[in-house]
């Protein structure tokens, strides 16, 4: 089972481990101290303006000789995939470097509501996405199936009309997706309609069946099915735990 909780809290590390991985993603952001690291045959450390990000799976290491704590948080895979693909080790920018010293006060004041903290942490990722995501330049093409699918994620769509929104054949479509986002047109808008989901949970305004028909799903029952599948647990689940 895949790790399910968004956690975010604050570590010491005092020795060496042995290489292992997980099966969450995990950001480790610095506070004070370093912390040097070996993340999937790369070396380098977390220090004063740089940040790890470990992808879920990815084998990694580290070790620390002096005082040092950090911001750490645990990501389920699921739940932002787009973290794979950042790289190991990113320098932080001066607006995410006050944002990591307002994560580092907010849990220094001791445990918060949870919802709140997990929002602060997805609003993390999504900045460090913006800034560190991939570089590669999409087709313009893809950009546009991509933005249509962004829009209209709520709404039933078929290869057909997307690969006409693209200019292409659904093959080219399929095909030139894929190699450029590493995900299908319909991988693409389940994880959309996923993370909304999420989202729309933790901020505890709807029903469950208002949520499945705001992200695309006319039947509960099968929204709370793909739900459970793809984040290991039913809506229910995360709906009770944010609270």
């Amino acid at each position: 089972m895949a790790h399910a909780n968004l956690t975010l809290d604050l570590r010491s590390y005092s020795s060496e481990t042995h290489a292992h991985q997980h099966d969450y993603h995990q950001l480790v952001l610095p506070v004070t101290g370093r912390l040097s690291m070996r993340v999937g045959g790369q070396e380098g450390a977390v220090s004063a303006q740089r940040i790890a990000v470990i992808a879920a799976g990815r084998e990694h290491g580290f070790a620390a000789t002096d005082l040092n704590c950090f911001v750490v948080a645990d990501v389920p895979e699921a739940l932002a995939p787009e973290l794979a693909r950042l790289p190991a080790f990113i320098p932080l920018d001066k607006t995410l470097s006050q944002y990591v010293a307002f994560l580092h006060l907010k849990l220094q004041q001791g445990p918060g509501n949870r919802t709140s903290e997990r929002q602060m942490l997805l609003l993390l990722i999504q900045l460090l996405q913006e800034r560190y995501g991939d570089a590669l330049r999409l087709d313009r093409r893809i950009e546009a199936a991509r933005a249509y699918l962004d829009q209209y994620s709520d709404r039933p769509t078929s290869l057909t009309r997307l690969a006409a929104v693209a200019n292409l054949s659904t093959r080219q479509l399929s095909e030139l997706f894929r190699r450029q986002l590493g995900m299908t047109p319909q991988q693409y808008l389940l994880e959309k309609r996923m993370q909304r989901a999420w989202q729309l949970l933790e901020a505890d305004e709807l029903d469950i069946q208002q949520i499945a028909e705001r992200v695309g799903y006319g039947s509960l029952s099968a929204f709370s099915d793909r739900f459970r599948k793809h984040f290991g647990h039913s809506p229910r689940y995360f709906r009770r735990i944010g609270k």
